[in-house]
């Protein structure tokens, strides 16, 4: 071989050598930016979704997100939340196979029961109070190997917390509130709908009330403690068999921040220093004269004022003597008559034209509504009449029906007083202190087909307008049903954890070691 030839082969040489390494090198950077690129991408996505709703939720029903208002509700607390389940988070599937079984087994069709949801829907009430100026924690403890974790509750907390309740707290050492979600209350998250038949079942979620109430009802900085009568002289006070009118009215207004306690009317104090609101829902019979005192001390406070009253009264029942007497006092009388509409009805039962329509006349008594456009129902509802007396009282027409209405013993058409609030005050100095009285014309209106159907009806924001405008109570969130729907293709929480593994670290990695083995080929050419 010639000395030129030699040459030519070493120079040539080295060329292809620095052309690998060129490459090479080239392979090893682009590796390393690829991951680092990945990695960070992640870290950003992990800081936003604290903040941020960046996770896309694939079921048509939205199971897993907030509603709106209860996203609003979260952006706007003011108080720093801890929520503290006392069972494994695993259980929540547990609990969803097995009333999945039960249903089954009950309705002869496949039910969906996914209480599995929870879990992400409590994720998500942390991640929207970041948002605003609170915040809420979510954790999952073994109350036998946790006991000094509830040891700080029952401070707060004058009642038994079992196991398998949800405990929600706000506060610190030296105050705090609690509010504890019982494992009944969990079970009832996810309920058969009303509609509900024996071949066709649509299964409803309304733990979303139940949970952001009791955020709210913790971090509300004024609580109304409040009083539902429900017995009297050891009696059902609405009659044998209306309990469950009582119960729903009860149930409603602790959902929307209300502190219930049910009391005996002739034996329990009322005390205004422990009470701002008494409930008196559908009497069966009259009040003797110390129950009138009671009621009406309370409302004056010692002059005082400040304390309020809502009163319904029994559709059977017409002749309250003393009643009739107290809430003339108030300019205020329930007339025997019901009101009928044969135009403005809604079919919801077979009361048919029963069933009227309302319409709202004094707006700044119900305050602002989500939807304005969703009928106002009230059932079987006695005809109100708002008296001229010569008294300290003021009352306001505050829901009329419509002026195609008429009453039983009066085929004349127009408006009929169903709600009104009256109130009397006094002033100190520049101050001026009321107490309210707010009647209904029906118990009907506040029956939970209606309170629940919020998509459908406006009765419950009409009707916690009214209460909290009237107590001066901070505004509250009514929550609506989630209607779930079955056999559809949805990931469950469990698959979305696979999902979410797969796309955070199975697939980088697979990216890298691709790029690891290219780089070795390309060198090893």
């Amino acid at each position: 071989m010639s000395n030129k030839e030699v040459s030519k082969t070493t120079e040539t040489k080295p060329k292809k050598n620095l052309k690998k390494f060129k490459y090479g090198s080239m392979s090893v950077v682009v590796i390393v930016l690829v991951i680092v690129l990945v990695i960070i991408v992640n870290l950003i996505c992990s800081m936003i979704s604290k903040r941020s709703p960046i996770k896309i939720d694939l079921t048509a029903d939205n199971r897993y997100e907030l509603s709106d208002e209860s996203v609003e509700a979260m952006k706007n607390l003011n108080g720093d939340v801890e929520i503290t389940v006392t069972f494994p988070k695993s259980d929540f599937a547990s609990m969803g196979a097995y009333y999945q079984q039960m249903y089954a087994a009950y309705y002869g069709i496949n039910v969906e029961t996914p209480y599995e949801m929870i879990p992400s829907i409590l994720e998500n009430y942390e991640m929207y109070a970041k948002q605003g100026n609170g915040s809420i924690k979510v954790q999952y403890i073994d109350m036998n190997k946790d006991p000094d974790i509830i040891a700080k509750y029952r401070d707060y907390y004058n009642n038994d917390i079992p196991e398998g309740s949800i405990i929600v707290f706000s506060g610190n050492e030296d105050n705090g509130r609690v509010k504890v979600i019982s494992q009944e209350e969990i079970i009832g998250m996810i309920q058969p709908a009303n509609t509900s038949t024996q071949t066709s079942v649509t299964m409803n979620f309304v733990g979303e009330s139940t949970l952001t109430s009791a955020i709210l009802n913790v971090t509300d900085s004024n609580p109304i403690k409040t009083a539902v009568v429900s017995m009297m002289n050891g009696a059902s006070l609405s009659g044998q068999g209306y309990e469950s009118a009582t119960s729903q009215i009860t149930e409603f207004l602790g959902k929307n921040g209300y502190d219930c306690t049910e009391i005996d009317i002739a034996s329990d104090e009322l005390n205004p220093d422990e009470y701002d609101f008494v409930v008196v829902p559908m009497p069966s019979v009259d009040f003797s004269a110390d129950i009138i005192g009671k009621l009406g001390d309370f409302l004056y406070n010692d002059g005082n004022y400040q304390r309020n009253m809502l009163y319904i009264p029994n559709l059977y029942v017409a002749d309250l003597p003393n009643i009739s007497e107290f809430l003339a006092d108030w300019s205020i009388q329930v007339e025997e008559d019901i009101i009928l509409d044969d135009t403005n009805w809604i079919n919801i039962s077979d009361l048919r034209n029963l069933n009227i329509k309302l319409e709202i006349i004094d707006a700044d008594s119900v305050g602002s509504l989500p939807n304005e456009t969703l009928p106002i129902v009230s059932p079987a509802s006695k005809k109100l009449s708002v008296l001229t007396k010569n008294n300290d009282s003021v009352a306001t027409s505050v829901l009329k029906s419509m002026d195609t209405s008429y009453d039983q013993n009066n085929a004349e058409t127009g408006a009929r007083d169903v709600a009104v609030i009256s109130k009397k005050e006094t002033s100190v100095g520049l101050d001026t202190y009321t107490s309210h009285m707010l009647v209904l014309g029906s118990s009907f209106i506040m029956d939970s087909t209606l309170l629940n159907q919020t998509n459908t009806f406006n009765n419950a924001n009409v009707i916690i307008g009214m209460l909290n405008t009237m107590t001066g109570k901070e505004a509250s969130a009514v929550i609506p049903e989630k209607a779930l729907q079955q056999a559809l293709i949805a990931p469950t929480a469990h698959e979305m954890n696979v999902i979410k593994v797969f796309a955070i670290y199975v697939i980088p990695a697979v990216v890298a070691v691709i790029g690891v083995c290219v780089f070795v080929r390309r060198k090893n050419r």
